[in-house]
């Protein structure tokens, strides 16, 4: 097991405090925070190799781009793809699911095709299909929840044909931390001849991926939700399906050459290898150097220490939570299938005024939709609270936060 109380002096902001009280931050589902490897190994960058990537022979430009190149190769070995060529950095998890779906969804769905999504998705896991189905005119299908918030995999398999050119899913969920069972998914999409897209937002930092081991055609996911910093993502896809797909974005970098022909007075152009083809313009370089600090903290952590740790925290807040008269607990009670989220109501109180009461002593939590509204209207909910944890969080705060819940009940 992972030792919190050390992995707390790594953090600098946990040493704040808000309203007179020792922070005590329950919201890493939002973003996490960071420790001080990642802000030094920025910090490093900027001071000692800052420059443009791929653009020049010297010294500067050289360091910048080895650096940029290993934060590919690190993310690659963390969840165990292929090598860089697989991996695609973006801004985050909802600049990747646009990529695919305009990228290849552009471009290979039809009319009489079909994208099944789930009910339980981040709004960036629907938006994107919706309104590309306005242009290209196929169908968005959505797979059913069951009313603990856990996916309805029988509705699933009847709601997934031949039609079925990918399926979309969150192998955790923002909302509840239900983990999906992915690989039965995969089963059955690869089955019927489509691709799988899985949104990794709230796995990635959260327990041990494999993508071969789960077979899925494409992984999106967020540095920032992972220690590391904001503006830098992944998109993970096999090579094969990126090699036939045409890039997302045009520009510098994903070309490998363009000429003109003073004959028919147009541009010929060809694209670079994988996976600067994806990756136009000036990228996020610190980004990615600030990711590889990430991934290797994560890693020296151990996925397995930080899902068992987060588990425990999870089981702990349903036992103590019992003691309260007027908290309501969304989703399933069980610890076990779920990653470190929990979503709750108090009784006669909205999410925000949740929220803003327990701001009061310290504690920052999320309220509103977690940009999942249809999930929220399956709950018949007009908001949650939620609470999620990361390495950095400890059993004191968990008790602290109850204390105050029963607070919140008296108020």
């Amino acid at each position: 097991m992972l030792d919190p109380y050390k992995i707390r002096e790594d953090f600098p902001i946990l040493k704040r405090k808000i309203n007179n009280h020792p922070l005590i931050y329950f919201d890493s589902a939002a973003t996490s925070q960071k420790p001080r490897q990642v802000i030094e190994a920025i910090k490093e960058f900027y001071e000692k190799h800052n420059a443009n990537v791929h653009r020049a022979v010297h010294t500067l430009s050289q360091e910048a781009s080895e650096l940029y190149e290993n934060a590919h190769e690190e993310v690659a070995k963390f969840i165990n793809a292929n090598g860089m060529e697989e991996i695609i950095f973006v801004r985050g998890t909802t600049e990747a699911i646009n990529l695919v779906a305009y990228a290849w969804g552009l471009r290979n769905l039809k009319r009489e095709d079909e994208v099944l999504v789930t009910l339980m998705e981040h709004h960036s896991n629907i938006v994107p299909w919706e309104n590309l189905s306005k242009i290209n005119g196929f169908q968005v299908k959505y797979a059913e929840v069951k009313d603990d918030g856990t996916l309805n995999y029988e509705a699933f398999e009847n709601a997934i044909s031949d039609k079925t050119k990918i399926v979309c899913l969150p192998h955790v969920s923002n909302v509840t931390g239900v983990i999906n069972d992915v690989k039965r998914v995969v089963k059955m999409a690869h089955e019927c001849g489509s691709l799988v897209l899985v949104d990794g937002a709230q796995s990635v930092p959260h327990l041990p991926v494999d993508v071969k081991d789960l077979d899925i055609d494409f992984l999106a996911f967020s540095g920032h939700k992972m220690l590391g910093p904001t503006g830098i993502g992944v998109l993970y896809g096999k090579r094969r399906v990126l090699e036939e797909m045409e890039p997302f974005h045009g520009g510098g970098e994903m070309i490998r050459e363009v000429t003109f022909d003073t004959i028919t007075r147009r541009c010929s152009i060809s694209w670079n290898d994988l996976p600067w083809k994806f990756e136009a313009g000036t990228p996020n370089t610190c980004g990615g150097v600030g990711l590889m600090a990430a991934v290797k903290y994560l890693k020296d952590v151990g996925m397995e220490n930080v899902k068992a740790h987060e588990e425990t925290l999870t089981g702990y807040v349903m036992h103590l939570v019992q003691e309260c008269k007027k908290v309501r607990i969304h989703g399933p009670k069980d610890a076990s299938v779920k990653c470190g989220i929990i979503p709750f109501g108090v009784d006669g109180l909205g999410s925000h005024d949740v929220a803003l009461f327990l701001d009061g002593y310290g504690i920052m939590i999320r309220s509103g939709f977690h940009c999942a509204q249809p999930l929220h209207e399956k709950f018949k909910l007009k908001s949650s609270a939620r609470v999620s944890f990361y390495v950095y969080n400890t059993r004191e705060e968990i008790h602290r936060f109850v204390d105050v819940l029963k607070e919140t009940e008296r108020f």
